[in-house]
């Protein structure tokens, strides 16, 4: 089930032995995932997929 997080849904699935991290910003639609360990914990994933998320938001802003 997706979360709400200052803008940001985020979802996690377990696939095996990993949790798949998918970020979507709200007003943009702009998606990233990242694939982890679930071992590193749920904030962690999070975390890593909104930094992510950021970096590619970052980029494409700079790039235009």
């Amino acid at each position: 089930m997706p979360s709400r997080d200052e803008g940001v849904i985020i979802e996690m699935i377990a696939i095996g032995r990993y949790v798949k991290v998918t970020a979507v910003d709200v007003g943009t639609g702009r998606e990233v995932s990242i694939v982890g360990d679930p071992r590193r914990g749920e904030k962690a994933l999070r975390d890593t997929a909104v930094r992510k998320l950021q970096y590619v938001m970052n980029k494409s802003d700079t790039a235009s």
